[in-house]
């Protein structure tokens, strides 16, 4: 028979035959903060469940459990360990860049597999902190309405571009962005230019009024 090449690194291989802190039993494990994203029903889902070292403002544990494929497990199952002692606010900023880092690199078109884990991470810490009465810092991810006419928001756009997006063609075939009136075409080269430096590229400046 012939051998299948495995495309991606002994890392990415690692973390996925051998998942590290997965979330075998919610109960037991008594969460200070639990965050889900993603939807069963159409694809990937992810829980991502955190204990806080209360007095250093720490991530003392992080568990997780997801239905998706090797790239998200591994992607989740890296960031899991990269966040033990993390202090909270540096955990939230971790972005899937970083998890790639991590991990030596996922092929492009799987890149937006690692942005589940972050996301769940992050609701996580939102619900630590709405749990512990900190609500002031909670921070939320609004969806800007980029385009009018069809109602596509820069959320959408983002998950484009990780999606395979790189033009501003190739994002109106995904989500019909300025196929109507075009007044929005400018606003929507420039994000697909962040959003493709944020997730591919070394550059993380975020233009203004994303």
């Amino acid at each position: 028979m012939e051998q299948v090449n495995w495309v991606y690194t002994d890392k990415v291989l690692e973390h996925f035959m051998h998942p590290k802190n997965i979330l075998a039993d919610e109960k037991a494990f008594d969460a200070d903060g639990r965050g889900i994203t993603g939807n069963i029903k159409c694809g990937d889902q992810m829980i991502v469940a955190i204990k806080v070292d209360k007095e250093k403002g720490v991530i003392a544990d992080c568990k997780w459990k997801t239905f998706g494929c090797a790239s998200a497990i591994a992607s989740t199952s890296v960031l899991s360990e990269m966040v033990k002692g993390m202090k909270l606010d540096d955990a939230y900023k971790l972005s899937p860049k970083d998890i790639n880092k991590e991990l030596g690199g996922l092929p492009e078109h799987k890149i937006h597999c690692s942005v589940l884990g972050d996301k769940a991470l992050r609701s996580a810490i939102n619900d630590y902190y709405e749990r512990s009465g900190m609500t002031e810092k909670v921070k939320r991810e609004e969806a800007r309405v980029v385009c009018n006419c069809m109602n596509v928001t820069d959320h959408e756009i983002e998950e484009a571009v990780l999606e395979g997006a790189r033009t501003f063609y190739e994002l109106q075939e995904k989500t019909k962005v300025s196929t109507v009136c075009g007044e929005c075409k400018e606003d929507v080269e420039r994000l697909l230019e962040f959003y493709k430096n944020r997730h591919f590229c070394n550059i993380e400046e975020k233009p203004s009024n994303p």
